[in-house]
């Protein structure tokens, strides 16, 4: 059985900090619950060296949830025809899954279904199938721990599997777990999809994740995101699911991220006031 979903508002790391240092933690948790938000989402890229006695100790201290996401590397890529490649692949996601579960999170997201990259070509048959027994070897070990997976769908520049919500449910389909959602993110429909609304009408049930992002990154309701679209959408369906709030500048750099991400432009510096506008823009709409 998938794990319980519930409508719950969280803040990706990145907006509070470029690192996770014990320091870089308390800061980001911290404000995260002083603002309001019931969760962090942490992007874990080495769970081998993730701390986490650190963060649950301070997840308890701030009464805070953290869920998980990642994006593959060349590395890790699981679509790769290199079987040692997707052998590395099911490794991080496995041990992903372990660090989330040590942290009492359910949600594994992101773009965990092939590298977070351009690629060079459409997708082959093989590589998509690849992708697809990747994930089902993935759900089944997260059902396991009460772990969902959230597929996300990501424009065209950073991966050739799906980039539009309609593929994505193609792909759920193949799938074919009961705790594999889809994952929505209104920074890629907005390049993508044909409207904000459609995608996610014709998920219902299985849109199992949500991030808000604007169409430059910055302060929600400042760029072109038709964001009241997009959360009628989500009332039409009785969304009951994570939404995450996903912000990124210049002021707050992840190496392993900001580069793959092309955030080169300092877009905001005050945290606080950020993480706080934005969970009100957010309630104020859903």
């Amino acid at each position: 059985m998938p794990a319980a979903k519930q409508l719950e508002f969280g803040g990706h790391a990145l907006v509070w900090v470029g690192d996770w240092s014990a320091a870089s933690a308390r800061s980001a948790i911290s404000s995260a619950a002083r603002n309001g938000y019931d969760y962090i989402e942490l992007a874990i890229f080495d769970p081998w060296s993730f701390d986490i006695a650190m963060t649950k100790d301070l997840l308890q201290e701030f009464n805070l949830r953290a869920h998980a996401s990642l994006g593959l590397s060349a590395k890790t890529d699981v679509t790769s025809p290199d079987a040692s490649i997707v052998k590395k692949g099911d490794e991080l996601l496995c041990k992903v899954a372990d660090v989330l579960h040590a942290l009492g999170g359910t949600e594994l997201c992101g773009v965990i279904y092939s590298s977070l990259a351009k690629y060079p070509g459409p997708a082959s048959k093989e590589a998509r199938a690849s992708s697809v027994a990747a994930m089902q070897r993935l759900a089944d070990y997260t059902a396991e721990l009460g772990i969902n997976i959230d597929l996300e769908v990501v424009n065209r520049y950073e991966t050739n599997i799906m980039n539009t919500g309609l593929e994505g449910l193609e792909f759920l389909d193949q799938v074919n777990r009961p705790n594999a959602f889809i994952h929505l993110d209104t920074y890629h429909m907005n390049i993508e999809e044909d409207g904000l609304q459609k995608s996610v009408l014709a998920a219902g049930e299985r849109l199992g994740y949500v991030h808000i992002g604007e169409s430059h990154r910055g302060y929600l309701g400042t760029g072109n995101v038709d964001f009241d679209s997009f959360f009628t959408a989500l009332k039409k369906i009785n969304y009951q699911g994570p939404i995450t709030f996903e912000s990124f500048s210049s002021a707050v750099v992840d190496p392993a991220l900001s580069n793959t991400l092309c955030v080169w432009r300092n877009l905001w510096n005050d945290s606080d006031d950020l993480a706080k506008k934005s969970l009100d823009f957010m309630k104020a709409r859903y």
